[in-house]
């Protein structure tokens, strides 16, 4: 039998997870016959990528309107204080169990290079739960957080990798 390259691996790897990213909920089955792969490579493939935390969860992409909430977009430019107390700082998760706590869903926060350095991506009842919340985060971290711009997403024309099955709906707001 012969051995298979550390290219074709990746190869592989990448059609497996270009699959999971367009549904995760597919069956092994469909996306091996979608891949051209046997059920037990791409099993073996998933529980690679699982074990190797290249894939580190599952996500259901939820139309928040129906569950009437609303996503925000909060950016933040820090100050000079040094990082390694606010690195330890977010990798307590502090601030999750603070929003967790003022019914705030945290989706995604990201470190950034550029105009802003770090990136919260919230779902909230209200503008009036956003900005408490954002004024919350001042207040606490107020040594690290220079300036802080909250945004309200109108609508999310894609989503984690997703198209909105809703896209029609854009005209309403352009």
């Amino acid at each position: 039998m012969a051995k298979v390259s550390a290219k074709q691996i990746d190869i592989d790897e990448r059609k497996v997870i270009a699959a999971l990213q367009k549904n995760a909920k597919e069956s092994i089955d469909a996306i091996a016959k979608n891949c051209g792969f046997s059920r037990q490579k791409v099993w073996r493939i998933i529980k690679r990528l699982e074990k190797n935390k290249t894939i580190w969860g599952y996500h259901a992409v939820v139309d928040t309107d129906k569950i009437r909430m609303k996503r925000y977009l909060l950016l933040i430019k820090k100050t000079t204080e040094p990082v390694e107390e606010l690195a330890e700082i977010i990798i307590s998760r502090d601030v999750e169990r603070y929003a967790q706590d003022m019914g705030i869903v945290l989706e995604d926060s990201q470190y950034l290079h550029g105009m802003f350095d770090w990136e919260i991506c919230f779902s909230a009842e209200d503008i009036k739960k956003a900005k408490r919340f954002c004024e919350t985060l001042n207040k606490m971290y107020q040594r690290f957080i220079k300036e802080l711009y909250l945004l309200e997403r109108i609508f999310p024309v894609k989503q984690c990798g997703l198209q909105n099955p809703n896209i029609i709906k854009l005209k309403e707001f352009v």
